[in-house]
């Protein structure tokens, strides 16, 4: 388990790099970063690459509150089944990537299967379900890539939500992605029965 100290030696300096210039990080070094850096969300590829995202616009911020306050309620509702997670929360996936997820369920029986050790700072697991908001600033294909690379580690189902477009990628294991255009709701299915997210409250 990574443990990240809790008092670092940190000097602010301003850093300015071309987009061709890649960085990289070992897990331990992504650790250190994020505990330096809580203003922003970070993350870090399998091949070591750290990614810098930062904060949201209000809009965005707005439209996942809704995503993640629903996917709240469901889970209080339903006697609280499995573990859910807001967007700051990350997961070292099995191909080593840190990723973090607009917003994550985790079924109860994959969490309670994990070890001490493998709940650590980001634990070691890819959510069974994953949501992923389309910002100003995000690429649509590099979001694909992502809901990709989570259904090759473990997810089951995944939405990719581009507001801009109104149009929801529906991520289902085995499965072809599908296409919807403005839909007015989303269903859990099998994987979250009983959910349903609204829209119109993420559309606005």
């Amino acid at each position: 388990m990574v443990q990240t100290p809790t008092q670092l030696e940190t000097e602010t300096l301003l850093l300015e790099y071309p987009k061709t210039l890649k960085l990289y990080v070992t897990q331990e070094q992504f650790a250190v970063l994020a505990a330096s850096n809580r203003e922003l969300r970070l993350e870090r590829t399998a091949g070591g690459e750290l990614i810098v995202n930062p904060p949201t616009g209000w809009e965005t911020g707005k439209q996942n509150w809704s995503i993640s306050g629903e996917l709240y309620l469901w889970w209080r509702n339903s006697g609280e089944p499995g573990e859910a997670f807001e967007s700051s929360t990350g997961f070292t996936l099995p191909n080593s990537a840190i990723r973090s997820p607009d917003a994550s369920w985790v079924s109860q029986e994959r969490w309670d299967a994990l070890t001490l050790e493998q709940t650590g700072t980001f634990a070691n697991i890819c959510p069974d379900f994953v949501v992923e908001l389309r910002s100003v600033s995000d690429t649509l294909k590099s979001l694909q890539e992502k809901m990709q690379e989570y259904m090759e580690n473990g997810a089951v189902l995944g939405w990719l939500i581009d507001p801009k477009k109104r149009k929801v990628e529906v991520y289902r294991l085995g499965s072809e992605v599908e296409i919807l255009s403005n839909p007015t709701e989303l269903l859990g299915e099998e994987v979250l029965p009983g959910f349903v997210l609204n829209m119109r409250r993420v559309w606005g």
